[in-house]
């Protein structure tokens, strides 16, 4: 009997994947955390003989290399993979034993696309397949991009998923299961999973790539790409180079005067509570990333990379969440800490940061208080209305009539664009708009952070247009 388990790693919309016999197991594509590959190889009493890579990841600092070191694994990379450190190179058909009790093997099969040297994984139990890891190959319902490597392999790169999706199909039995790491949120995907599992069977009959011709695929593949985190550029070296070891120990305590200093000096203080809590009060000139949303990504795509952050949580476990959840995109140490409430965070004598939250029926509803309830649909006088959605969301959902465009990761670098007035910026539910609006808030404006769903603009009697 073999078994897979599931290490799901949310706030990066990735998996990673545990999976044995008897007495050992293989560790797929592990997050920067090792330990908790640890541990689950621990409840289920297997010791990890491998760990593999599909492919260096362009979206996480990966654990792999020192969840070998750690364990005494044996790591399993591609063999076109350019890396600086040992490994064992594999290579297309290469068969590992991965628990010789339980007849379980390990099949490597080229699949680039999503990079040139993406390799999937086939388990077989005595010698059929039952499950594949695909890494950032064939998605559920989709594929990986392939746009992460070099914009001049783009096109050759779609090509090759293609072909390399279809080969998945052609040589596994339709119900082998399909494990990607990608796809549950991941920018690394070129759309977003439908449903939490799927089989080569399934996906024959709904992935685009297994059910449209090649330049049909390709051209609809390229036109849909979203934009790309910014911290990208700096995960697939980090990899090559092979990954400094985690200290997710506590970072140094940060008193209310050394948070001021540190705002002074130009410092990110990020305070992770939620996005009520932090408009009702915060330390002036924070910004507000929350914990429970897509912390990672978010603060690793607008922040300078390598500038200090300073973290304010509720509770010590909010803070180590945070800290765990950031090593994966390789925001290693805090420069310093602080947990508690704003009383503990501003100095004496200072006054605490806020702003007023809203909806959209509150921004239709100034329109009307502002002599303009004949035509409730058009935006308020002397309001901006600022969008912060990315480009695709705006053409798919359209936007508000009147609304500024600029999408949140651009925000930081053009703050001076957003036009005099108060500002009520919204996003498609409201954490982009939270942060946005400490951002904005931090810069001296007038802000009301639009907590709200964007399904709610056109209900509410503001005028929605759609880009054709």
């Amino acid at each position: 009997m073999f078994f897979v388990d599931t290490i799901e790693v949310p706030g990066l919309g990735n998996r990673s994947y545990l999976a044995g016999g008897e007495h050992t197991a293989v560790a797929v594509d592990p997050p920067r955390d090792a330990d908790r590959m640890i541990a689950a190889a621990a409840r289920r009493g297997v010791r990890i003989s491998h760990v593999v890579e599909t492919h260096v990841h362009n979206d996480y600092v990966t654990g792999g290399l020192e969840l070998a070191r750690m364990t005494g694994a044996a790591y399993l990379v591609p063999a076109g993979a350019r890396v600086a450190f040992s490994r064992v190179p594999v290579r297309d058909g290469d068969r590992t034993d991965v628990d010789a009790a339980s007849r379980l093997v390990l099949r490597a099969l080229a699949t680039p696309g999503h990079t040139p040297h993406h390799t999937s994984y086939v388990l077989e139990e005595d010698g059929v397949a039952v499950a594949v890891f695909t890494g950032g190959s064939l998605l559920i319902g989709t594929v990986g991009r392939p746009d992460l490597v070099e914009p001049r392999l783009t096109e050759s790169l779609a090509r090759a998923q293609h072909a390399s999706a279809r080969r998945l199909a052609d040589e596994l039995p339709e119900e082998t299961a399909v494990l990607p790491t990608h796809g549950f949120g991941s920018f690394c995907s070129s759309g977003q999973a439908t449903g939490g599992d799927t089989t080569i069977g399934r996906e024959k009959a709904v992935n685009d790539a297994l059910v449209r011709d090649v330049d049909a695929f390709v051209a609809d593949l390229l036109a849909g790409l979203d934009d790309t985190p910014a911290y990208y550029v700096h995960m697939g070296p980090v990899n090559a180079a092979g990954p400094a070891p985690v200290d997710l120990t506590p970072a140094a305590p940060a008193t209310a005067a050394e948070i001021a200093e540190r705002l002074a000096a130009g410092e990110w203080v990020v305070d992770l509570r939620n996005r009520v809590a932090f408009a009702e009060g915060h330390v002036a000139g924070s910004v507000n990333f929350e914990a429970a949303g897509q912390l990672a990504t978010y603060l690793a795509w607008l922040i300078p990379w390598g500038k200090p952050v300073t973290l304010l949580a509720e509770s010590a476990e909010q803070l180590a969440d945070a800290q765990r959840e950031l090593v994966r995109v390789g925001i290693d140490r805090p420069a310093a800490a602080a947990t508690g409430t704003p009383a503990d965070w501003v100095r004496d004598g200072d006054t605490p940061g806020s702003f007023p939250r809203g909806t959209f029926a509150d921004l239709a509803g100034r329109a009307g208080q502002a002599g303009q309830a004949d035509e409730a649909s058009a935006t308020p006088a002397g309001t901006v209305v600022l969008d912060v959605r990315r480009d695709a969301e705006r053409r798919a959902a359209g936007y508000v009539e009147g609304s500024v465009h600029i999408p949140i990761h651009t925000l930081p670098q053009r703050l001076a664009d957003v036009p005099a007035g108060e500002v009520w910026v919204h996003c498609a539910g409201g954490m982009r708009a939270a942060i946005a609006a400490s951002l904005l808030d931090a810069a001296g404006r007038d802000v009301v952070a639009v907590d709200d769903s964007f399904d709610s603009a056109a209900q509410a009697g503001l005028t929605v247009r759609t880009t054709g």
